[in-house]
């Protein structure tokens, strides 16, 4: 796992692979098994002093993350040395994991949940055989997964950032954890907000928490605002009299129309898992999302 020690990044530069990420978990695991992730971790049970033993503390951490996952056969056995990552995993055949965090967390045990987070959830994902090819990629899956299946509120809390220096762990960007968090929020009805000691997080959370909005505001959706309805409109008709082509000139909304059996129909992606959703283009109706069962006001 990376560890940011230079000027932070900002803004969503890896929506897309995000977007793709949370499609694969719904794909990967089903509706039922991610809802079974409803409860995130507790801070009460992450919380790590500078008065608790620093070996002792580790491994209650550590098996925290392995009760979490639902690992139970999973032995983690954690080490520290000097490296330029935050934390790394050996993910060999077998019933032991060797973990090994940086140095630094000697002194910064407040941190040593969310690196643990990360590296547990590299073991669970090779468990179910999900991956994406390359290493940044994968990468963002890691924090994606550990962000919506509850323990990446972690990863976010430890961004700190003043004028003298900076912290941030993972691939991600603080708002794109703050993306996924939001996400998962709107899906389980969660105030991650509440869990946050770091104020940086916190606005993160917010600005991604808008972001998340955003994607539920989009035509051909009822919550779409004005201009996106208009512009969707313009779009349909030129699809009508083009035999489905969007128009050339058309604003990029992210929906496309198509013609089958006479029957012009659109396609845009679900706000909830990203999964692309294919209906007729007919007016007012309700679609229903088959991968994350979520329930769609639309106006096609």
């Amino acid at each position: 796992m990376a560890v940011g020690g230079g000027p932070v990044v900002h803004g969503y530069p890896h929506l897309e692979t995000v977007r793709a990420a949370v499609t694969a978990l719904y794909r990967r695991l089903s509706y039922d098994t991610v809802h079974t992730f409803e409860t995130s971790v507790a801070p009460a049970d992450v919380a790590f002093s500078d008065q608790d033993d620093l070996y002792l503390g580790v491994q209650r951490v550590a098996r925290e993350m392995v009760r979490h996952l639902r690992l139970p056969d999973a032995r983690m056995i954690v080490s520290f040395r000097e490296m330029e990552h935050a934390a790394y995993v050996e993910l060999a055949a077998g019933s032991e994991y060797f973990i090994e965090l940086n140095d630094r967390f000697r002194t910064h045990r407040r941190d040593i949940g969310a690196a643990l987070a990360h590296e547990v959830m590299h073991v669970y994902l090779h468990r179910l055989d999900l991956s994406f090819p390359g290493t940044r990629d994968n990468e963002i899956l890691t924090d994606t997964a550990t962000a919506y299946l509850g323990a990446g509120w972690l990863l976010l809390d430890a961004y700190r950032e003043d004028g003298a220096s900076s912290q941030k762990l993972g691939y991600l960007t603080p708002e794109e954890f703050g993306y996924v968090l939001a996400k998962r929020a709107l899906a389980f009805g969660e105030a991650p907000e509440t869990w946050f000691t770091s104020a940086q997080a916190y606005t993160a959370y917010t600005k991604g928490l808008a972001q998340a909005r955003r994607d539920e505001q989009q035509p051909p959706l009822t919550a779409a605002g004005w201009a996106g309805r208009r512009r969707y409109a313009k779009d349909r008709r030129y699809a009508r009299d083009h035999g489905g082509a969007v128009a050339a000139g058309g604003t990029g909304g992210d929906y496309s129309f198509s013609v089958g059996g006479g029957t012009l129909r659109v396609t845009f992606p679900c706000p909830a898992c990203h999964q692309r959703i294919r209906v007729p283009a007919r007016g007012r109706m309700r679609a229903r999302c088959t991968l994350c069962r979520t329930v769609l006001e639309c106006d096609t």
